[in-house]
């Protein structure tokens, strides 16, 4: 059974860390030192790293971590990346914590994007920047068309899917999401609840499919109160699915 704990860096980024027993690996460091200071207060040890893509807020850490221990570490085929000692494509399935991980390559935000996924009891999806709670990521590199296809993917996953993406942006995509679905009346009640949760600062995270599935306008491209709003934006004719992907994307940019 892994524990998935969140450590908080930079201003809304979470490192998670998959705890089995004393053993340690951490999903998207891009600072070492809350992953340091957590294996030392609770004398852990670090036994690997999984990255997603190669932006600096997910990688920032390698370097520091990889020198104080002799660790695999896990991510996408991208030379960007200093320290990868395992390159990962779609399809490929890792064994950590006695657990089983699928790679899915999913791309869009950057084009090197990959998520973890173990199909276990627990049903755990590690997606970086590609789905966030309420949201997806900006376009930085790939295409809509990319984008689309790669949410399809994490979309097909089962309900139960636990969704650990790496920033606390619910409240934020929430704060779109009521405006462009909003006859939704599970997403208002929900926006609620993150707000609330958010004054306090408590995490948002994880999420799951099922959830997302009633609250993501980009996982609800079918929504035809999502397409009608949509289409007061657009400078295109809404005909496919991921032309409304696209509409909201650049929707929520300017937003």
């Amino acid at each position: 059974m892994i524990e998935v704990i969140p450590l908080k860096a930079f201003t809304d980024n979470y490192i998670w860390a998959l705890v089995s027993k004393e053993s340690v690996y951490v999903v998207d460091p891009g600072d070492a030192d809350p992953v340091l200071e957590f294996l030392d207060e609770n004398n852990f040890t670090l036994e690997g790293i999984l990255i997603t893509h190669h932006h600096f807020d997910h990688t920032g850490g390698i370097k520091n971590l990889t020198n104080r221990y002799d660790i695999p570490v896990y991510g996408p085929v991208n030379n960007r990346i200093e320290g990868i000692t395992h390159e990962l494509k779609e399809n490929n399935s890792i064994s950590i914590l006695n657990e089983e991980f699928k790679i899915f390559e999913v791309p869009g935000h950057t084009l090197d994007h990959i998520a973890y996924y173990s199909e276990s009891s627990q049903k755990l999806l590690f997606c970086g920047d590609t789905l966030f709670s309420g949201g997806c990521g900006r376009l930085f590199e790939g295409t809509p068309a990319q984008m689309y296809d790669s949410l399809q993917k994490l979309k097909s996953l089962s309900s139960e899917t636990l969704v650990y993406c790496t920033h606390e942006y619910t409240e934020s995509n929430l704060n779109f999401a009521v405006v462009v679905n909003n006859e939704n009346e599970f997403l208002k009640d929900y926006y609620s609840e993150v707000k609330a949760k958010r004054k306090k600062d408590e995490i948002t995270l994880p999420s799951s499919i099922k959830k997302e599935l009633s609250i993501n306008p980009f996982l609800r491209l079918t929504d035809k109160n999502i397409i009608s709003n949509a289409s007061n934006f657009a400078s295109i004719n809404l005909v496919k699915e991921v032309d409304t992907l696209k509409t909201i994307r650049e929707w929520k940019d300017n937003f």
